[in-house]
């Protein structure tokens, strides 16, 4: 086998030992890691897989297209930010299924066809920055951006102009004040680009000198790359009702005129249309959730690898949604959910967790702030069981079921915890442990890096977790402990330590409960 496709790799496809591998299983690995058939790193690899008939060889193994073998080998080794995404979206759907309960809010009513959609949707997407996806519900009916089109055109201003530029037009700071009051802050600026009077303010930076039709051609264009090669639709009906019912949005536009706030020369009738046409672009919960996942990844789109933006744009475009993004319940959300997110009228909510993934959710019902009541319980309920708030690395135990001692709340030295100790790298886990980070922490399923280490016969690592005062029994969900682990592969070194054998008094039972 190539360096391109290890012999390990197929040797952990290849459960049976018969120096063959069904194709769907391989199909079957990718489906639950997440990763969808229309994924363009998988398109040669599963042409490939399925001219191949059922079965495959060690020799055929190795001569899968690159892109996609290196994705199965890192799903096989575990080396994505959720390795076991089966069970994690399964959580997801415990969370939605409670959350479809809630009928409270109602739709916007202020633009006649907003009026229109029905209540009753509800769609939740999952995008992870490694391109891992998932969908709940309603996710492929189209809606419109309306203010979730926001941090979009704000990080386009800023790739356009930087940020230096930009923020000569438009200020940092939370308003006070809802998303379309006629106000500006004490230097005549608007308040954040998150707001009605910033966002065209951000629209008035982008490609000032082209013609409508370019300017928003490479507007749309934008949205495609960021969104994984998705165009967005475009609603002619919404954008027409939009204007018709923009007198704040004028008026707002023509006090910024008043008091010098934009460029000069900037046409602001032009700049109007040019908002209200993006408010009018259609999308969907699937395709805003890789959107989403862009922004999670730094500005790097995970399907594609295609960087559209800068590392410094999206770090200012997360600190404005996070600040700002939910309207004036904004301060409120980061108390309690912590996470940047931009909301929209039209029942969406874009949520970024950087890092790890990028969230949509969408039900048309929205509170008197104009965030949709669903999806704000939704991140509430999903912030209270993954630990994503932003700071929630500095709380360090946290009780979540009286089966287990305590949880690491920093997510991603969780999973990297959890990934060293399954690949025995204790050099890893020495950095955590460096770093300030428990090793006693769990996954979504409850297995500590214990449960890995013995599952996968690294008896050091064992032995070094002990060292560091781990739980010596903790339970996973199914309720087994890592001996029952270490038994169930028959890692007889482990058993021993675990079970009280030689060196056991010295470095495992001294964390026992």
């Amino acid at each position: 086998m190539t360096a391109h496709a290890p012999q390990s790799v197929f040797q952990a496809l290849d459960k049976t030992g018969t120096g063959v591998v069904p194709v769907q299983d391989i199909v079957g690995r990718l489906n639950l890691a997440g990763f969808k058939s229309d994924d363009p790193r998988l398109a040669g690899t599963l042409d490939q897989l399925y001219g191949l008939g059922d079965l495959v060889n060690p020799d055929e193994f190795e001569n899968l297209t690159y892109p996609g073998h290196s994705l199965i080998e890192r799903i096989v080794k575990e080396e994505l930010v959720i390795p076991q995404f089966g069970e994690f979206t399964e959580r997801f759907q415990e969370i939605y299924d409670v959350t479809a309960a809630n009928k409270g809010g109602r739709v916007a009513s202020y633009i006649p066809q907003l009026a229109r959609v029905d209540p009753d949707q509800f769609g939740v997407a999952v995008c992870t920055i490694d391109g891992q996806r998932a969908v709940i519900g309603d996710t492929d009916i189209p809606f419109t951006f309306q203010s979730s089109s926001k941090p979009f055109l704000y990080s386009a201003a800023l790739e356009n102009l930087g940020e230096e530029r930009v923020h000569r037009h438009v200020g940092r700071e939370p308003s006070g004040q809802t998303f379309n009051e006629l106000t500006l802050n004490k230097i005549g600026l608007p308040h954040n680009p998150m707001i009605n009077a910033g966002a065209i303010m951000s629209a008035s930076l982008i490609l000032p000198n082209l013609p409508m039709a370019e300017r928003f051609e490479a507007f749309t264009k934008l949205l495609t790359r960021i969104s994984g090669g998705r165009r967005p639709g475009f609603n002619n009906a919404i954008y027409h009702s939009e204007r018709e019912t923009a007198d704040r949005n004028f008026a707002l536009a023509h006090y910024m005129r008043e008091v010098g706030a934009f460029p000069e020369e900037t046409d602001i009738f032009k700049t109007l249309d040019f908002y209200f046409a993006v408010c009018s672009i259609e999308t969907t919960a699937r395709d805003m959730a890789t959107a989403a996942a862009t922004f999670a990844n730094g500005g790097v789109v995970p399907q594609t690898g295609t960087r559209v933006f800068r590392n410094d744009t999206v770090k200012n475009c997360l600190s404005m949604m996070y600040s700002c993004g939910m309207y004036d319940y904004s301060g409120e959300f980061a108390f309690r959910v912590g996470i940047p997110a931009k909301s929209s009228v039209s029942g969406v909510i874009m949520a970024v967790i950087p890092n790890v993934m990028g969230m949509a959710i969408w039900s048309p019902r929205i509170d008197e702030t104009g965030n949709s009541v669903r999806a704000v319980e939704f991140l509430e309920r999903v912030v209270a069981t993954f630990n994503f708030h932003n700071y929630d690395s500095l709380v360090e135990t946290r009780k979540i079921d009286p089966r287990r001692r305590r949880q690491t709340t920093d997510l991603n030295a969780t999973f990297s915890a959890i990934h060293a100790a399954s690949t025995g790298d204790i050099d890893s886990l020495q950095r955590l442990v460096a770093y300030g980070h428990s090793l006693d922490c769990e996954d979504y399923d409850g297995r500590t890096p214990l449960h890995l280490a013995a599952a996968e016969g690294h008896a050091n690592v064992v032995k070094y977790l002990c060292s560091q005062g781990v739980a010596y029994k903790p339970e996973d969900r199914w309720g087994n402990t890592p001996l029952d682990d270490a038994v169930r592969h028959e890692h007889a070194s482990v058993i021993e330590l675990l079970s009280g054998g030689e060196g056991c008094s010295d470095l495992c039972c001294q964390a026992a409960e």
